[in-house]
């Protein structure tokens, strides 16, 4: 019995290993998403804001922010208490004990899982906010973000809050997650504004388009690969016959809503522009996924891949919504894709899942907006205040490459 007990502990941690890695590969997902929806004069600054934002999460979630999100001793269900640096790792002994307190995966491979997930939300601000803010500002918040900011709401409900006692559910973030990195990314851009030409005088939106869309192809793929992890490591065991059914559920629901997300992003597309266009179409894909994740368990195969489809149709007319009415300039559709599809794919649980309530629902959606919102804003503030978010006109229009990283992606084609 013993040496099953430790043989499904290390399956259960190679599991959670693997699928954490498969979460950092999404990194490189949103990297080329980026880098293919901005112009070639901007590519060099994103690249270096998805590589920073990555080790400056892994480094302030290792300090501070997983200890925030998930306390040894929380002061109550608001307040999670605040200490430093990881604990050391589960002993065979406390593995064999037994019980309900007994762990069943390293308490490492759980940091490594979690850490980034930090890196992903922090992903969703970089893009909104692409082409205008200063890159060393970008960090300061990312630093702001990832060890306060988001372990908060993390733990509300994850980490056994009130969010969790009230009964809200989100299997793999569709709140945590991707609201909270769109509400972050929202906040960034009302103090930020509009990229320099993106309306006319007269308020008309004029498209910027991308410099490189099979990038931007590749990085949707990468991401919805890497979604697998995001969505099937969260089952977070995998060492008997109903967790492996789970997690083959999970990863099949996840296949599903993103390409129902593709499918209704076309239809709408076609039917608003009389053209099937491709930015949609990734981003359906993407909305697709963001609207599984907070329940890709208990919906069938169709049922997920009608939640993409609702996901795919809403982010298209979110993304032009946006734009055109409201006039947030946001590059990649990330406001549109992680924020408001994020908040349907909550509401979306309680389709299929008997457990979930909608006044639950709704009252965690409320609660970590309002909470990512309004702190994002005040330290966004703060920021602009001491040293500036934004580029000056001159260096926006000659292009963030040169001016904040020295060098140009595409020097052959931009000199």
């Amino acid at each position: 019995m013993e040496q099953l007990i430790q043989t499904n502990y290390a399956l259960d941690t190679f599991y959670f290993l693997v699928t954490g890695a498969l979460v950092m590969w999404m990194a490189a997902g949103f990297a080329m998403l980026e880098a293919g929806l901005v112009r070639a004069k901007n590519t060099t600054e994103i690249l270096a804001k998805n590589v920073g934002l990555f080790a400056i999460a892994c480094i302030m979630y290792m300090l501070v922010g997983y200890n925030i999100m998930y306390p040894s001793d929380a002061i109550n269900s608001f307040i999670p208490g605040i200490s430093f640096l990881l604990s050391p790792d589960h002993t065979v002994a406390d593995v064999l004990k037994g019980g309900d307190g007994a762990p069943y995966y390293s308490g490492m491979s759980d940091f490594f899982f979690q850490v980034v997930f930090v890196a992903t939300a922090m992903s969703v601000v970089s893009g909104a906010v692409a082409e205008r803010m200063k890159l060393m500002s970008f960090f300061v918040f990312a630093i702001v973000f990832t060890a306060f900011i988001y372990p908060m709401q993390g733990y509300w409900k994850w980490g056994g809050g009130f969010l969790d006692g009230l009964g809200f559910l989100d299997f793999a973030g569709s709140g945590i997650v991707h609201m909270a990195g769109g509400a972050a990314a929202l906040a960034g851009v009302l103090l930020l504004g509009a990229r320099k030409g993106k309306y006319t005088p007269e308020g008309e939106s004029k498209a910027i388009p991308g410099a490189n869309l099979p990038l931007a192809t590749l990085g949707t793929f990468i991401l919805w690969l890497g979604w697998f992890g995001f969505n099937g490591g969260s089952e977070l065991k995998v060492s008997n016959v109903d967790e492996a059914n789970a997690v083959a559920m999970v990863f099949v629901n996840t296949l599903m809503a993103a390409a129902g997300g593709v499918i209704g992003s076309l239809i709408a597309s076609k039917l608003k522009f009389g053209k099937a266009d491709l930015t949609m179409m990734l981003n359906g894909a993407l909305a697709g996924l963001v609207a599984i994740t907070a329940e890709p368990l208990t919906p069938t195969a169709l049922e997920a891949t009608l939640i993409g489809l609702v996901g795919g149709i809403i982010v298209v007319f979110a993304i032009i919504i946006m734009d055109t009415k409201f006039k947030i300039d946001d590059p990649v559709g990330a406001i549109s894709v992680h924020g408001i599809v994020g908040i349907f794919g909550l509401i979306a649980v309680t389709f299929t899942n008997k457990d979930a309530t909608i006044v639950a629902q709704l009252t965690g959606i409320a609660v970590i907006f309002a909470w990512v919102f309004i702190t994002s804003l005040i330290v966004w503030s703060i920021i602009k205040a001491v040293m500036g978010i934004r580029v000056s006109e001159e260096e926006e229009f000659e292009g963030v490459d040169q001016t904040e990283c020295g060098m140009e992606a595409y020097p052959e084609f931009t000199k």
